[in-house]
């Protein structure tokens, strides 16, 4: 396994620059392999949809195409994986941020009965509570 930055995956998924783009597209098409896949961390994964977002200005349906085709490529290993596809859902019906939705998803995973937050847009997501 080979683990992937957040820079791999955007210059994958924009391909907007000249010599970054193709390497990665070289690496994710080509050199990983269903035996040998691409690891992508939790980390990686909200960074990539928070750069997505904020400095290419994408829209929440090229977002989650983006997510959606990160989860089915047979080379690629998402850490959370459930998570991040709960997160992903809740973006698309617009229910909350993909990070504030990958962290409720996960502390549910780990036994938590609510997670607390200052964050009011956060209430709009299951599992956030105001203390």
């Amino acid at each position: 396994m080979i683990g992937l930055d957040t820079n791999i995956l955007v210059r994958y998924l924009t391909q907007d620059d000249s010599t970054q783009s193709p390497k990665a597209r070289e690496i994710i098409e080509r050199r990983l392999t269903e035996e040998n896949p691409g690891f992508i961390s939790i980390v990686a994964m909200v960074e990539t949809v928070w750069v997505l977002e904020r400095a290419y200005e994408l829209t929440t349906h090229e977002i989650v195409g983006a997510v959606e085709r990160m989860l089915q490529t047979d080379v690629l290993v998402v850490e959370s994986e459930q998570e991040v596809f709960t997160a992903m859902i809740a973006l698309k019906e617009g229910q909350g941020s993909f990070a504030d939705a990958v962290i409720a998803a996960l502390g549910a995973r780990r036994g938590c009965s609510c997670t607390l937050t200052f964050d009011r847009k956060a209430l709009r997501l299951t599992g956030f509570e105001i203390p």
